[in-house]
């Protein structure tokens, strides 16, 4: 028996306006409304929308053995909820089939795990506090930005309550061994990890409508028999893309949404199944440990972080934005916040890189820049007035030891105001009860005295002896 763990990334940042040098100190608005506008709403309804609809027609066709997951930036999020606000009702409509399961991931899709533990963090439970504000579950298994994972990152998620991640099946990590297994973290034995088989995921994602492609055209029949020739103790296929693959990457056109109705039928005649990555994890006990020591993703041929951080454009940009990140921290501005995870997106970093893909087109060509240095300056132009506004609060003349005794005395502050309004619960909830005779019944009064009797004395009682106890 098989099982297919199917995974989708969703995944949309808030793009910058042209911000010239000029504006620094002027204006502090960087997002080009128009162009987030148009593209999300353009590739929810070409791609979103009708894959939900999809996966919701198979759901109940399957009799829910249908199963995926789905990872979704907050950003993301944030732009659905405002643009195509119908997304977020057919994904709750998703959810209430109990087929679907919700990955946790950094709010604002980020190299935090990279550069500032604390901001991961920070990023990774607001993240989740979303998920379940829309969708009512709670994530139970990470998925980092970009797929990027080595043993430190593992020790970060394990400590977080996460019982699994997923990751790339990067060859150069592998070696021999294959990506159709569960394994665990050689840091974090507690950590189960799933891996993308690549080769697959990619039949999928970037060679299913290639007329040039030996394999050319791709059925469901030709694939599930690809999946059921594998060893039969290779017992997991994970398959984890971009969402954008239905409809965006593959238009529908190429036939990408027949061939996914149709692959539950032709799996259920090799008895595969499809699971979601928390069952996986319930089910299958890892077969050996996995070591990465240097970053790895699921970006170009190397598989590593270098997609973000391969050059000193990059790395100059990554530096300087986390430099002032305990400051961020400090700031109670609702709108200073709201910008630094819109400018905390891993896309930002991408648009500066020099790289060629191996088709020979460069990274750039994704972007809405002319070239990577266009992208560098019109970034750190916005990031130069962000930093004012920081500045403005936290002067960069406080050290860091002042910094940190600040940063500590607020956090005391805020502890001790939250122990406050738990005692101040209590008492009153303890008031209701006394009130209702719940909690303390009131002492008995003593007897009033006899009236009396009219014309006739009244017999006398006997005295009774008081005693007082000595109160020890």
């Amino acid at each position: 028996m098989k099982a297919i763990c199917f995974y989708f990334q969703i995944h949309q940042p808030f793009r910058l306006k042209n911000y010239r040098f000029f504006d620094i100190g002027n204006d502090h608005y960087y997002y080009d409304d128009f162009a987030n506008d148009d593209i999300i709403t353009r590739i929810a309804h070409r791609s979103y929308l009708p894959a939900n609809e999809m996966l919701l027609d198979m759901i109940k066709e399957n009799k829910k053995k249908f199963k995926v997951a789905f990872s979704i930036s907050g950003t993301a999020l944030e732009q659905l909820e405002q643009y195509v606000p119908e997304f977020i009702d057919s994904m709750k409509e998703l959810a209430a089939t109990g087929c679907v399961e919700f990955l946790s991931e950094t709010y604002a899709h980020s190299l935090a795990s990279l550069q500032d533990p604390e901001e991961f963090v920070a990023q990774v439970k607001a993240h989740d506090e979303k998920i379940y504000q829309l969708f009512g579950q709670h994530p139970k298994v990470f998925r980092n930005t970009e797929l990027i994972y080595d043993d430190d990152i593992a020790s970060m998620i394990q400590s977080m309550g996460f019982k699994g991640a997923i990751t790339e099946g990067a060859k150069h990590i592998l070696g021999w061994k294959s990506p159709n297994y569960v394994y665990k973290a050689a840091t974090a034995p507690k950590l189960k990890l799933l891996l993308k088989n690549s080769k697959l995921s990619d039949d999928i994602s970037f060679r299913f409508g290639d007329s040039g492609w030996a394999a050319y055209p791709l059925t469901a029949e030709k694939y599930l028999g690809w999946i059921a020739s594998l060893p039969q103790e290779e017992q997991l296929i994970n398959l984890f893309m971009n969402y954008e693959t239905f409809g965006e990457m593959q238009a529908r056109e190429t036939g990408i949404f027949d061939f996914m109705r149709a692959l539950p039928r032709f799996a259920a005649d090799h008895d595969i199944q499809f699971w979601t990555p928390s069952e996986v994890i319930a089910k299958l006990k890892p077969v050996g440990e996995m070591t990465v020591m240097h970053p790895i993703s699921w970006a170009d041929e190397e598989r590593d972080a270098s997609a973000w951080l391969g050059n000193t454009l990059q790395q100059e940009a990554v530096e300087k934005l986390y430099s002032i990140g305990e400051r961020v921290r400090l700031c109670q501005d609702r709108r200073i916040k709201q910008d630094w995870n819109y400018l905390q997106a891993s896309d930002h970093f991408f648009y500066m890189s020099t790289k060629h893909n191996s088709d020979g087109t460069i990274h750039s060509l994704y972007s809405p820049y002319d070239s990577p240095y266009t992208a560098f300056t019109n970034y750190m132009n916005v990031l130069s007035d962000f930093m004012i506004r920081v500045e403005q609060q936290y002067p960069s003349d406080i050290d860091n030891e002042e910094l940190n005794s600040l940063l500590l005395t607020i956090r005391n502050q805020e502890n001790e105001i939250e122990k406050l309004k738990r005692e101040v619960e209590m008492m009153r909830n303890n008031l209701d009860k006394d009130l209702t005779g719940d909690l303390v019944e009131a002492p008995a009064a003593d007897p009033a005295p006899e009236e009396k009797v009219p014309e006739e004395k009244a017999p006398e009682k006997p005295k009774r002896k008081r005693t007082t106890k000595k109160v020890k």
